[in-house]
C-alpha cells in the first residue's frame, strides 16, 4: 500500500481498483503523477529549464494502443537519441521521468516507450505473452526515428534496463546495423538464483504454464526491497502506483526463463558498442553474465562498470552519490561515443 499520510477516500479508492485494466492504470497515474513529482529523491530534487516534452498513444500494427514519452532540449539540435526500454513490472513514467529530464539536459534526446501490458500501454497488466513479440513492438515503434527529421541524422542509442537490457539485446540482434550503441543497467541475461523458484516447483509451474499462462502464481519475494540498497529509498517504491507488483503470471516467467537462456546462449553475437553497468551486490539479475556479456560480445568497443556494494535499482535505489557517480559514467562514455559519430 501506498504510504502517503492522510491519504483521501478518492484517491485510496483510486490505488485499490484492479490494476489489470490500462484505464485504471491510466486513472491513477493521472491522480498520482504531482505527488510523484514531489518526493524526497535526488532525481526530482533539480528543476531543469529549457526542456519539451511529448505523451503519446499510438495504435501500432497489433491494434495495441502505445504509451511514449519524449524529452527533447528546447533549443539547438541534440547529441544524440536514446531510446528507453523499461525493467519488468515497470514504466517509463514516475523513476524514469528523472532519469530522462537528467539526460535530455545534458544534450540527449529521449525517448520511451510503456510495452504492451506494462505501465499505461493498453494489455493485461504484467503479461508477456511472447517476448519475440515484445522486441518487434519496440522496434516498430523505435524505428519510426528514422520519419522524424530532427532525430533521423544523429547517433541512436539503446538504454535498457534489467528486463529492459535483455530488450535492448534482442532489438540489436534484430537491427545489428541500426544502433550505434548500447547502455546496459543491470541487464538482464540471467535470473539471479535467489529469484528464481526451486527446481521441483520450477517444473511443476512450467507444465501449468501451458494451461494456465495468464495465472499469478509464480513465488516471489519483494524485488523493490531487493533492488533498493538506500533505507530511505526503498518505501518511495510504494508511489509507482502503476508498477506491477502481483506475482508473476506464469506466462510471463516462463518467457522470461526462455529469453534469459537464449541470450545466454547467443552473447558472441552482439556487436554494437557497449557500456554495461551492473551492481556487485545485485541479487536480482546476475553480475556475473554481464562479466561474460562484456568477455563474450564480439564489440571491439566495450566497457563493463562494477560497483562495488551496489544493488540492482543503480539509477534510483541506491545513495545520491553512487546515482550521480552512475549517472556521470553514462553520460560521458555517450559525449564520447556521439563526438565520435
Amino acid at each position: 500500500m501506498l504510504k502517503v499520510q492522510e491519504l483521501t477516500g478518492e484517491l485510496q479508492e483510486i490505488l485499490n481498483a484492479n490494476m489489470d485494466d490500462v484505464k485504471q492504470r491510466r486513472r491513477a497515474r493521472e491522480a498520482f503523477k504531482d505527488i510523484q513529482l514531489n518526493i524526497d529523491h535526488v532525481l526530482f530534487k533539480t528543476k531543469y529549464d529549457g526542456l519539451k516534452t511529448k505523451e503519446s498513444y499510438e495504435v501500432n500494427s497489433k491494434g495495441v494502443e502505445i504509451f511514449s514519452k519524449s524529452w527533447l532540449p528546447e533549443t539547438g539540435s541534440p547529441k544524440a537519441v536514446i531510446c528507453f526500454c523499461h525493467g519488468y513490472g515497470d514504466t517509463c513514467t514516475f523513476f524514469f521521468e528523472g532519469i530522462a529530464r537528467k539526460f535530455a539536459s545534458s544534450g540527449y534526446g529521449v525517448l520511451a516507450m510503456d510495452f504492451p501490458g506494462f505501465g499505461l500501454s493498453e494489455g493485461l497488466h504484467g503479461y508477456i505473452p511472447s517476448f519475440d513479440g515484445l522486441v518487434d513492438d519496440v522496434i516498430e515503434h523505435y524505428s519510426k526515428i528514422k520519419e522524424n527529421p530532427e532525430l533521423c541524422d544523429i547517433p541512436r542509442f539503446l538504454m535498457g534496463e534489467s528486463m529492459g537490457g535483455a530488450v535492448a539485446i534482442k532489438v540489436h540482434l534484430k537491427q545489428p546495423e541500426f544502433w550505434n550503441g548500447a547502455v546496459l543497467v543491470a541487464p538482464m541475461c540471467k535470473i539471479a538464483d535467489d529469484v528464481v523458484p526451486p527446481w521441483a516447483v520450477k517444473t511443476f509451474l512450467i507444465g501449468v504454464a501451458k494451461v494456465l499462462p495468464k495465472y499469478k502464481l509464480v513465488p516471489q519475494k519483494d524485488l523493490g526491497d531487493m533492488a533498493f540498497r538506500d533505507p530511505k529509498k526503498k518505501p518511495l517504491t510504494s508511489y509507482n502506483v502503476i508498477a506491477y507488483k502481483d506475482r508473476p503470471r506464469l506466462g510471463t516467467a516462463m518467457e522470461l526463463l526462455n529469453t534469459t537462456q537464449d541470450i545466454e546462449n547467443h552473447l558472441e553475437k552482439i556487436s554494437l558498442p557497449l557500456l554495461i553497468l551492473h551492481g556487485k551486490a545485485d541479487i536480482v539479475t546476475d553480475p556475473s553474465v554481464s562479466k561474460a556479456l562484456y568477455e563474450k560480445a564480439k564489440s571491439s568497443d566495450k566497457k563493463l562498470n562494477l560497483y562495488d556494494g551496489c544493488c540492482h535499482a543503480l539509477l534510483e535505489g541506491e545513495t545520491d552519490d553512487i546515482i550521480l557517480r552512475v549517472f556521470n559514467d553514462i553520460i560521458s562514455w555517450l559525449d564520447e561515443h556521439s563526438a565520435a559519430k
